[in-house]
């Protein structure tokens, strides 16, 4: 791999998707996932009230038999989620759900990003705990050129599969990198400089995640409390940390 894709030379970096990931992962010491509509904030309220949680890639007849070996609930789809079943990506559903020790949490982006980081220590952040996970890097010594950091806007899907690059993926990531240049560590790379200077351009986070196409498509579909839940800036001080296969908070 060539170094400049790596963006070696900076301590703290910024790329898209799960290629993104898969290819910086190899060069840095800690993975920052961002899906903030909606997994990694879904992942942000299940681990607030006490789950672990599990991330798969696919909703599918493999993530029933994963959820079996693993002794979790299955998190369905939004528009799955019964009586019986109210366990799904929608932070809202989270949020109202009876409460599982153990959750499967399906999702094509985050969850696919979080499986290509290798060795690396992979952290679900968000617009809810941006400056929580910001904190927990520099005391962890990460974001440094010894500890270097990639933060990975996980984006969506073109209807062909191919990356749908979201706004709301570079406000969270963003958000993530400004607090880490405020507590002076680095350098950023130019990529991650950028995400940052976006976000803290941006004189209205919340709307403008609101008026995305993530947004509107969620709101018009019925989900606007996944998207106000989504834009609580920085109400959450958990960082949810992935050991032995599962999201769970940071001690």
């Amino acid at each position: 791999m060539d170094a400049w894709f790596l963006q070696t030379g900076s301590g703290a970096r910024f790329d898209w998707g799960p290629v993104g990931a898969q290819r910086l992962a190899t060069d840095v010491a800690c993975l920052v996932v961002v899906d903030v509509l909606s997994f990694t904030t879904s992942v942000t309220v299940a681990v607030e009230g006490g789950a672990r949680v599990f991330p798969h890639p696919w909703r599918d007849e493999s993530a029933a038999r994963f959820a079996d070996e693993v002794g979790a609930r299955l998190a369905v789809g939004r528009r799955a989620a019964t009586s019986a079943a109210p366990w799904s990506l929608s932070p809202a559903a989270l949020r109202d759900a009876p409460f599982v020790p153990r959750l499967v949490l399906p999702s094509p982006n985050g969850s696919s990003i979080a499986a290509a980081a290798g060795g690396s220590t992979v952290v679900a952040a968000c617009l809810r705990n941006a400056t929580a996970v910001a904190d927990w890097l520099a005391r962890h010594g990460y974001g440094t050129l010894d500890r270097p950091v990639a933060v990975i806007a996980s984006g969506e899907r073109w209807p062909d599969g191919g990356l749908r690059p979201a706004l709301e993926d570079l406000l969270g990531a963003g958000a993530v990198l400004a607090a880490l240049r405020k507590r002076r560590r680095g350098p950023l790379s130019p990529e991650a400089s950028a995400a940052a200077d976006c976000f803290e351009a941006t004189p209205d986070v919340a709307a403008a995640v609101t008026g995305s196409a993530s947004g509107r498509e969620l709101t018009e579909g019925g989900f606007a409390r996944d998207v106000a839940i989504a834009t609580e800036p920085d109400s959450c001080d958990i960082v949810p940390v992935l050991t032995d296969g599962a999201f769970s908070a940071a001690g």
